[in-house]
């Protein structure tokens, strides 16, 4: 399937250019452990992550719309049931993270947790208009049972406690979500980190939007907040951007030890930074507008 340029999927600047074009959304993927009750279950250019327990499962990110039947397909294959997801997480409110929320839904009755921001796009199913993007970002169906997440909130659910980090830049509502898992005996930190790169359609700005003023500052600061978290294993909304292929491809070899990299994060962080200053650069060269038109 050829790969729509649509939300953050559009294109990859410095450091995730190569890869971003080696990934399609919904590239075949088998599901697979990552850590103890922690599971991927996205296709092989979008994560979705299941986390479960005996109270119910959360669900974080869903991937784009054709990604419902993949998901759903996954998390039967590992042997839980859909019907036992009880929220599901929204990293940012595009399409190709999103998209598929309304159908596993429909079929889990889950609530909808996202930051206040995301939740105004995720309801209304209009992208936002000061989203650098916003030309190339396609609407959603609305989404129902939504609740608003703060900074910092930690969503309990039995046993399971997973925590917000507002991390905007890439969208105003960006949010990475964090919790820890236990295998024979160890527990590590896990980081799902939301998307951190500062992107723009082509004739926009990332930089100097009227309407988002403040990205730049927001995703500087979103970049140092993913550095600072506990972070023993990361998955990234795009898997392929924070490694986690590399580290799959050990798994055989090392078990689900071959997740844990305490550099995995601060990694992130330094392509982040390095995409910013190429997006940076190359605004500032002559010729670039100077506003956007949203």
């Amino acid at each position: 399937m050829k790969k729509k340029l649509l939300g953050c999927s559009m294109f990859f600047l410095g450091a995730f250019l190569t890869t971003a074009k080696a990934a399609d959304w919904y590239a075949p993927q088998d599901p697979f452990p990552v850590y103890g009750n922690t599971y991927y279950v996205g296709t092989g250019g979008i994560s979705a992550v299941l986390i479960t327990s005996s109270a119910g499962h959360i669900l974080v990110d869903v991937g784009g719309p054709a990604a419902a039947v993949h998901v759903v397909a996954h998390i039967r294959k590992l042997g839980f049931r859909v019907e036992d997801i009880r929220y599901i997480l929204n990293s940012h409110a595009h399409q190709d993270h999103a998209g598929a929320i309304v159908d596993l839904q429909k079929l889990s009755g889950a609530t909808v947790l996202a930051s206040a921001a995301s939740v105004r796009v995720l309801e209304n199913g209009q992208p936002d208009r000061a989203d650098a993007q916003y030309p190339n970002l396609t609407p959603m169906p609305p989404v129902a049972r939504t609740r608003a997440v703060r900074d910092g909130e930690t969503i309990h659910l039995g046993p399971l406690a997973v925590t917000a980090h507002f991390t905007p830049g890439h969208t105003k509502g960006g949010t990475s979500w964090t919790w820890q898992a236990e295998e024979n005996g160890r527990t590590v930190n896990v980081v799902f980190a939301d998307s951190l790169t500062a992107l723009a359609a082509k004739g926009l700005r990332f930089s100097g939007n009227p309407l988002y003023p403040k990205a730049q500052a927001d995703v500087e600061r979103s970049i140092t907040t993913i550095q600072a978290l506990p972070c023993d294993i990361l998955v990234a909304a795009h898997p392929e951007a924070g490694g986690l292929w590399e580290r799959k491809a050990k798994q055989a070899a090392l078990g689900n030890g071959a997740f844990i990299d305490a550099n995995a994060c601060r990694n992130y962080a330094v392509k982040a930074r390095a995409t910013l200053a190429q997006t940076l650069s190359a605004e500032a060269a002559p010729g670039k507008a100077s506003v956007n038109k949203n």
